[in-house]
């Protein structure tokens, strides 16, 4: 685990991909981790071997797989099917289950007022995943100086959704993040 969050400290731009057109683009980037924001159950073995024979490290986002139950018998699948690195959900069983079943966690929280350093960063501490994806990302430059949250949360901050410049990459990881996943291809190579 510690070597994912070398990695990211060493490559902090991470491809967000929503379809194939953004898989061939991720594939040949520089950005050494890919988070899959699409697929079925289906394809998504497909999808996640396609991004691992580039030598990448896969996350699932497990709540966007098209036809996955997010149970235990889901995660199970995802991990044997997919063999992803780690999964990326919203659901606290999940973020329990992928931990006992060896996956990197990452729950994504969305911050929609300071009331999230509150209640949101006591229900992380609690669930203790390995990572937590900040969405909107951009919000982190808003909370993450003035309000401390890397020290509040006490793991590593990934800062997702919004990200379209080089100005909101440096702003994010000024202000707390690790790294930043982008859907932006344009900033994959930075």
């Amino acid at each position: 685990m510690e070597n994912i969050e070398k990695i990211l400290i060493e490559n902090p731009i991470i491809a967000a991909i929503r379809n194939d057109e953004d898989l061939e683009a991720a594939i040949l980037s520089e950005a050494k981790i890919v988070f899959v924001l699409y697929g079925n159950i289906m394809n998504i073995g497909y999808i996640c071997d396609k991004i691992r024979k580039k030598n990448k490290i896969v996350f699932v986002h497990v709540d966007l797989i098209e036809g996955l139950k997010g149970d235990n018998q889901g995660l199970e699948y995802i991990k044997e099917i997919a063999k992803p690195e780690g999964i990326i959900t919203t659901k606290i069983s999940c973020i329990k289950h992928g931990k006992h079943l060896g996956l990197y966690t990452i729950q994504r929280v969305f911050v929609v007022d300071s009331l999230f350093l509150k209640t949101g960063v006591k229900n992380i501490h609690e669930i203790s995943p390995h990572a937590i994806e900040v969405m909107p990302g951009i919000s982190i430059k808003a909370i993450g100086k003035k309000e401390n949250i890397e020290r509040e949360i006490k793991m590593p901050i990934i800062s997702g959704g919004l990200i379209k410049t080089k100005k909101d990459v440096m702003d994010c990881l000024s202000s707390g993040a690790i790294a930043v996943s982008t859907s932006a291809m344009e900033l994959w190579n930075l």
